[in-house]
């Protein structure tokens, strides 16, 4: 089997290397480009070419097929469409998390979820004492979202400041939290609905359900009955993006291969790789040609190992976190500054401030705390109290998922520049004392004191 490890390896390194790891160097290279791609945005939006910064957010375009057909300035098609890609993501992710992650047991989903739970409530609350009364406590969702990519971006500058089960727990409450601000989208962030466009969607669910069931574990049938699920949901009133999660959820996760199959596939594709040259084989076929043949088919026999949701989940997580989520900071984080920091007294700002830096963190700290007091739920091995904290004020980094509910919560329009101007501080502040917080007080003997304590 040492043969067979090797040349999985030669030929596949991503199936031998840690998910979380993946997962976690994804978010957090991703983290990065939305800083750059923010900065970007900020300086573009506040220079003398503002107006076409704006401007080319505007841009009409449009796709038809006979009468039918989307037409859409190209914010939305950003905002509604690859958006909806990114959604997707976070439906495969917390499906995997359910399935086979920190959210598989109730034992290990238990902390993270009350920590999601306290973090997004004390946020909710926050904002609606600065804003209760007026049009703008819409916007009260604004404040439970945190952004994984940034949060994890910190986390990994931190280095061993930041230890990996802070990692994993700030991960799983992320995914956790994630799923709070999908049913936000779904329930309060929903315009009037059409019930015949809420019925194909409807139609083409249940068709995904049932490719699922029957075992299909090709992609077209899925992103073709996808588009068409898309499209409905778009129709009918329901936020596009709330498309994307579902249609993660009928994606086949479990592995349907015999493992000693596969084993004896693999055993047989390396002894015709070892013996590509031995004297007694056919001569019209040469060695190389030998060897490639057997690469081609362990290649397969490691794709048919493989679910379609972490395949999928593997493909589309590159290009979500190194070109959707950038464009989105582009298209969305240009905010003109012309108000300074009278703009952040506004109660919007104010409310989404005072939310994500302090509510986020006095949420998710206190709610851990009393789970674990009342012996709901106990820290993870390694996880030590000030750590949970600094990594509670990190949750406080909202961008992605903040803003994106902010171009969903106000119907008016003068009302948004304050609310991306209140996250991008909320982000800043959240992150700089979180990452204070951590250096400042990580040192290997202070952990291994509060986890004494915590036991």
């Amino acid at each position: 089997m040492e043969g067979v490890a090797a040349l999985l390896r030669s030929i596949h390194p991503r199936r031998f290397r840690s998910f979380f790891a993946e997962f976690i160097r994804l978010e957090s290279s991703s983290g990065i480009l939305l800083i750059a791609s923010t900065l970007v945005a900020l300086v573009w939006a506040n220079t003398r070419w503002a107006d076409q910064y704006f401007g080319l957010w505007q841009t009409p375009l449009a796709i038809r097929l006979g009468n039918l057909g989307l037409d859409k300035p190209l914010l939305l098609w950003i905002n509604d469409g690859l958006m909806a890609i990114f959604f997707l993501v976070v439906g495969l992710e917390i499906k995997r998390e359910v399935m086979s992650g920190e959210l598989s047991s109730p034992r290990r989903a238990v902390l993270p979820a009350v920590a999601a739970l306290g973090g997004m409530l004390a946020p909710a609350l926050g904002y609606a004492a600065f804003n209760w009364g007026t049009n703008a406590i819409s916007g009260w969702g604004i404040a439970v979202a945190t952004d994984i990519a940034f949060t994890l971006g910190v986390l990994a500058l931190l280095g061993h400041r930041a230890p990996l089960a802070l990692k994993i727990f700030i991960t799983a409450l992320a995914i956790v939290d994630d799923i709070g601000a999908v049913l936000v989208i779904a329930l309060f962030y929903t315009s009037a609905i059409d019930q015949t466009a809420l019925l194909v969607a409807g139609l083409a669910l249940a068709a995904l359900i049932l490719l699922n069931r029957a075992g299909v574990r090709r992609r077209a049938p899925y992103v073709l009955l996808g588009l068409l699920l898309w499209v409905a949901v778009l129709k009918s009133g329901v936020h596009a993006t709330v498309a994307g999660v579902l249609l993660a959820m009928t994606i086949p996760a479990r592995v349907r291969v015999d493992s000693a199959d596969f084993l004896a596939r693999a055993h047989d594709a390396v002894t015709i790789y070892e013996r590509a040259a031995a004297p007694e084989l056919d001569p019209l076929v040469t060695p190389v040609e030998r060897q490639q043949s057997a690469a081609q088919e362990l290649e397969i026999a490691s794709t048919e190992a493989e679910s379609p949701l972490h395949s999928l989940e593997h493909d589309l997580h590159p290009w979500v976190s190194y070109a959707i989520l950038p464009l989105f900071a582009l298209a969305n984080a240009g905010v003109p500054l012309t108000g300074g920091l009278a703009a952040l007294a506004q109660p919007v700002s104010l409310g989404i401030i005072v939310g994500l830096v302090i509510g986020k963190p006095v949420g998710i700290s206190l709610a851990t705390w009393l789970a674990v007091k009342i012996g709901l739920a106990e820290l993870p091995s390694g996880l030590g109290w000030r750590h949970l904290i600094g990594g509670a004020c990190l949750a406080g980094i909202g961008f992605t998922m903040s803003i994106f509910i902010a171009t969903l919560a106000f119907d008016d329009p003068a009302l948004l520049p304050s609310a991306k101007s209140g996250v991008l501080a909320a982000s800043l502040v959240a992150g700089t004392i979180g990452g204070i917080w951590l250096t400042a007080g990580s040192s290997p003997a202070t952990l291994s004191e509060e986890q004494e304590s915590a036991g």
